[in-house]
Protein backbone atom coordinates (compact mmCIF):
# COMPACT_ATOMS: atom_id res chain seq x y z
CA UNK A 1 0.00 0.00 0.00
CA UNK A 2 1.18 3.52 -0.82
CA UNK A 3 -0.03 6.76 0.69
CA UNK A 4 1.19 10.33 1.01
CA UNK A 5 1.62 12.46 4.11
CA UNK A 6 1.84 16.25 3.91
CA UNK A 7 3.53 17.94 6.83
CA UNK A 8 3.48 21.65 7.56
CA UNK A 9 5.83 23.59 9.77
CA UNK A 10 6.56 27.18 8.79
CA UNK A 11 9.73 27.54 10.87
CA UNK A 12 11.58 24.24 10.73
CA UNK A 13 13.30 24.61 7.35
CA UNK A 14 14.29 28.24 7.99
CA UNK A 15 15.66 27.40 11.44
CA UNK A 16 17.59 24.38 10.17
CA UNK A 17 19.23 26.47 7.45
CA UNK A 18 20.02 29.21 9.99
CA UNK A 19 21.64 26.69 12.34
CA UNK A 20 23.73 25.14 9.55
CA UNK A 21 24.91 28.49 8.21
CA UNK A 22 25.73 29.77 11.70
CA UNK A 23 28.57 27.25 11.82
CA UNK A 24 30.11 28.53 8.55
CA UNK A 25 33.67 29.85 8.92
CA UNK A 26 35.81 31.09 6.05
CA UNK A 27 39.41 32.13 6.66
CA UNK A 28 40.44 35.55 5.45
CA UNK A 29 37.03 37.25 5.58
CA UNK A 30 36.21 40.07 7.94
CA UNK A 31 32.93 40.02 9.87
CA UNK A 32 30.97 42.02 7.26
CA UNK A 33 32.20 39.85 4.38
CA UNK A 34 31.40 36.66 6.30
CA UNK A 35 27.90 37.93 7.08
CA UNK A 36 27.32 38.71 3.39
CA UNK A 37 28.45 35.20 2.42
CA UNK A 38 26.18 33.67 5.06
CA UNK A 39 23.16 35.63 3.81
CA UNK A 40 23.82 34.59 0.20
CA UNK A 41 24.29 30.97 1.28
CA UNK A 42 20.99 31.00 3.22
CA UNK A 43 19.21 32.29 0.13
CA UNK A 44 20.78 29.72 -2.21
CA UNK A 45 20.10 26.79 0.14
CA UNK A 46 16.50 27.96 0.58
CA UNK A 47 16.05 28.14 -3.18
CA UNK A 48 17.46 24.63 -3.62
CA UNK A 49 15.07 23.28 -0.96
CA UNK A 50 12.07 24.59 -2.90
CA UNK A 51 12.11 21.37 -4.91
CA UNK A 52 10.97 19.54 -1.76
CA UNK A 53 9.34 22.25 0.38
CA UNK A 54 6.31 24.07 -1.01
CA UNK A 55 6.22 27.67 0.26
CA UNK A 56 9.13 26.78 2.56
CA UNK A 57 6.85 24.93 4.96
CA UNK A 58 5.02 22.02 3.28
CA UNK A 59 6.80 18.69 2.84
CA UNK A 60 5.12 15.64 1.31
CA UNK A 61 6.41 12.12 1.72
CA UNK A 62 5.14 8.93 0.14
CA UNK A 63 5.11 5.87 2.33
CA UNK A 64 5.16 2.45 0.69
CA UNK A 65 4.33 -0.23 3.24
CA UNK A 66 5.19 -3.06 0.84
CA UNK A 67 8.70 -1.76 0.11
CA UNK A 68 9.04 -0.28 3.61
CA UNK A 69 10.18 3.07 2.19
CA UNK A 70 9.45 6.71 2.80
CA UNK A 71 10.36 9.04 -0.09
CA UNK A 72 10.21 12.83 -0.15
CA UNK A 73 8.15 14.05 -3.10
CA UNK A 74 9.34 16.90 -5.31
CA UNK A 75 7.07 19.85 -6.12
Amino acid sequence: MKFQVMMKDPDTLYEAIEDAIKELHIEGLDADELEAVKERRKKSVGEMCRQWFKFGEYLTVEIDTDAETCIVQKY
